[in-house]
């Protein structure tokens, strides 16, 4: 596939229910980030409280996105599993619906040591039906991908791109000179405050949650960033993204605030469950505070 370059947003998954898609719901919020100006769309990450899901609704929610897209901009979608073979089964799916790539993160659960992180990759990459990107977020599969480990991986012809998000710095700025190797390759960051750094480091593109919200505002943000959209970035991250006490807040809080909005609804996949009326309202005041809701 092409190099990407721009915002892609981690699409929340929209859900009414324990295992129960917001159909109507997912149709509004893709033509949202469309008409955002995103240049791609990222199913089934973290945000999409993959991990969560059903493969039943994994597959629903993957076929129904794409046909929603149609082409427009590339699609996509997050594979990790604790079992290799339910990865290649989605990544089947994955591409028989007419997706662009699969993202591929350290499984989680049992911790690989490098040696059999590199061999897993070796192994499973081959089988995959669609060109891979690598994820790093070390905060959630307790297991990073070292660099020798990504050296080994661009050897595999299928690894096409990768996406950081384990908000170092030092370690994407040399993450960016090693895949520079490899042509065409596709770098993204995952940190929303790091895209300016990000890209002058070498970034390809971006992955920021909040895009869901106000993906003009990351697109901004990536093609010609400003002390004031920077400005208002943070001023999210300190208010809507700040409500709640719990590590959960923050997808809490876009969730919500996307249901405030009218896009979709803000239904948890279990363990997590809604804000209550009291968070509820405190980022409904937050929105009026940023304009972005009129009471």
């Amino acid at each position: 596939m092409k190099r990407l370059r721009g915002i892609v947003p981690p699409l929340v998954t929209p859900l009414v229910g324990r295992d129960l898609l917001d159909v109507a719901g997912l149709e509004r919020l893709i033509e949202h980030v469309l008409a955002g100006g995103v240049r791609g769309i990222f199913l089934l990450g973290t945000t999409g409280e993959a991990p969560s899901l059903s493969h039943r609704l994994r597959h629903e929610l993957v076929q129904r996105a794409c046909r929603i897209v149609n082409g427009r901009v590339p699609v996509l979608v997050g594979v990790t599993d604790t079992a290799f073979v339910e990865s290649i089964a989605l990544a089947r799916r994955a591409a028989d619906a007419g997706a662009h790539a699969v993202v591929l993160s350290a499984p989680y659960y049992f911790r690989a040591d490098q040696p059999e992180l590199a061999e897993y990759l070796e192994h499973i990459v081959p089988q995959l039906a669609l060109p891979v990107f690598l994820y790093n977020i070390p905060s959630h599969t307790k297991v990073p991908f070292a660099l020798e480990t990504v050296r080994r991986a661009l050897e595999l012809p299928r690894v096409v791109g990768m996406k950081d998000s384990s908000g170092d710095l030092a370690y994407f700025r040399k993450l960016a000179r090693l895949v520079k190797k490899k042509p065409g390759f596709t770098l993204l960051i995952g940190s929303e405050t790091h895209i300016p750094q990000g890209k002058r480091a070498g970034a390809h593109g971006a992955v920021p949650s909040a895009a869901n919200l106000v993906p003009r505002l990351f697109v901004d943000l990536y093609d010609a960033p400003s002390r004031d959209t920077q400005a208002r970035v943070l001023r999210l991250q300190r208010t809507v993204f700040a409500v709640g006490r719990h590590p959960s807040s923050y997808l809490k809080g876009l969730k919500c605030a996307l249901s405030l909005l009218g896009i979709c609804d803000d239904f948890m996949a279990e363990p997590f469950a809604r804000f209550r009326a009291p968070e509820r309202a405190r980022v409904k005041r937050h929105l009026i505070e940023l304009g972005m809701y009129a009471e």
